[in-house]
């Protein structure tokens, strides 16, 4: 072949490579997603999660991957502790060499992840943590947040408070972030749409370690008219069963945040306290085409049913696989781009990530807590959609930082 012949050919090549799509040119190099969670420290509501993350891995990967790659998932386990969270972080990044960062439950530690991924300026899609900060306060360029918020939920429950003929409050909490942001904005919201109403007892226990016993006689003692309830896990069973031997919610309203989430409900078995207002996941009735493929699928693949964290892994990745199509880059200032105002798919309807605060505009069920076959359940039920739970532009700018 003559020089010019070469050059010509590969002048051809050149071209044709810088015309291929982006997502594409690695061929059959994985996308490497870190996921970093609590597993052990919180393994109800996370071994479901981590069920619903590797269907919807699964399902991608069949379909042909991205441009013909697949997704691949290196899982980190944070024990809960914020320290660890982010050395993980830095191993993903720098030596394992992952594309985006993911996951997060407790508040705290998605907010150390989230400090990591703006230092890095490395996307992280955080998948659980509920903490307003982590797309307001402490927001940034790189961090993008599932699900539905302290705020959200908090203005969820206080809507359906604001109904009720109740003026004296108490509040019990876990002391950390988000329980902190869960009850000021509970307060400030109710006191908006009910003028009047006053908050007579706030109980904060440690979280994991609730003094069950002394939070029900301080409530008690304060006598009032209604309760919110942030806690969960181990100190909501506690919490329940002491209530219900010392009478705490007999005639009482209780509003009762996550509550309705099998994860937390299933155990309180036949304790389960009946006529709270919650938000939660009733799995078993909701009929749409959309979560019953999901709920077939995930039954067929775990010989189990889901709870709520198995749709915020499954809607986590499908979240990812969306941007990474629309963006088709692994580059992270355009996956970053393409994830501002995505519009994706969710187990539940439609969903988009706002362009404005990173917040997905993902819902909630809000209903009622009832027995039914000795467990709880929701009745009474309805889709709470977040984007009508959620600020407007004018009032964001004011809480989250510029830039």
């Amino acid at each position: 072949m003559t020089t010019m012949k070469r050059r010509t050919a590969l002048k051809g090549a050149l071209a044709a490579g810088l015309g291929a799509p982006a997502i594409a040119r690695a061929q059959g190099a994985a996308i490497r997603i870190g996921e970093i969670n609590s597993y052990t420290a919180q393994p109800a509501f996370l071994a479901p999660y981590r069920n619903g993350w590797n269907l919807a891995v699964e399902q991608v990967n069949a379909a042909g991957g991205i441009g013909g790659r697949k997704l691949e998932t290196i899982f980190r386990d944070d024990a809960g502790k914020p320290e660890d969270a982010v050395r993980f972080a830095g191993e993903l990044v720098n030596a394992e060499k992952v594309d985006i960062v993911a996951g997060g439950f407790l508040s705290n530690v998605g907010l150390a992840i989230a400090d990591f991924a703006n230092q890095n300026k490395k996307l992280y899609v955080a998948s659980e943590p509920l903490s307003d900060a982590l797309v307001w306060g402490r927001g940034n360029r790189y961090t993008f947040r599932l699900r539905p918020s302290t705020y959200m939920q908090a203005a969820m429950l206080a809507e359906e408070a604001a109904k009720v003929d109740a003026k004296r409050w108490a509040i019990v909490s876990p002391n950390y972030e988000y329980g902190q942001s869960a009850a000021k904005w509970f307060k400030e919201l109710l006191m908006k749409a009910k003028p009047g109403v006053e908050f007579v007892a706030e109980q904060f226990p440690a979280l994991g370690r609730i003094d069950a016993g002394a939070t029900v006689q301080a409530v008690e003692q304060a006598k009032p008219d209604a309760i919110f309830n942030v806690t969960f896990g181990g100190d909501l069973t506690n919490f329940v069963r002491q209530g219900n031997t010392r009478g705490l919610f007999e005639k009482r309203f209780v509003a009762s945040m996550l509550t309705g989430e099998p994860e937390y409900m299933d155990p309180l078995k036949d304790e389960c306290p009946e006529g709270w207002v919650v938000t939660g996941y009733p799995w078993d009735q909701i009929e749409t085409a959309g979560h019953k493929a999901f709920r077939d699928a995930y039954q067929k693949r775990w010989n189990d049913y889901p709870r709520l964290g198995s749709v915020v892994g499954f809607d986590t990745v499908n979240a990812i696989a969306a941007m990474l199509k629309r963006g088709n880059s692994t580059e992270t200032e355009k996956m970053v781009d393409a994830m501002k105002g995505l519009k994706f798919e969710s187990a539940f309807g439609a969903c988009e990530f706002r362009a404005i605060d990173h917040q997905s505009t993902l819902g909630a069920f809000v209903g009622k807590t009832a027995l039914k076959g000795g467990k709880g359940t929701m009745v009474g039920w309805r889709y709470a959609d977040g984007a009508k739970y959620l600020p407007g532009d004018d009032v964001v700018k004011t809480l989250r930082p510029q830039g």
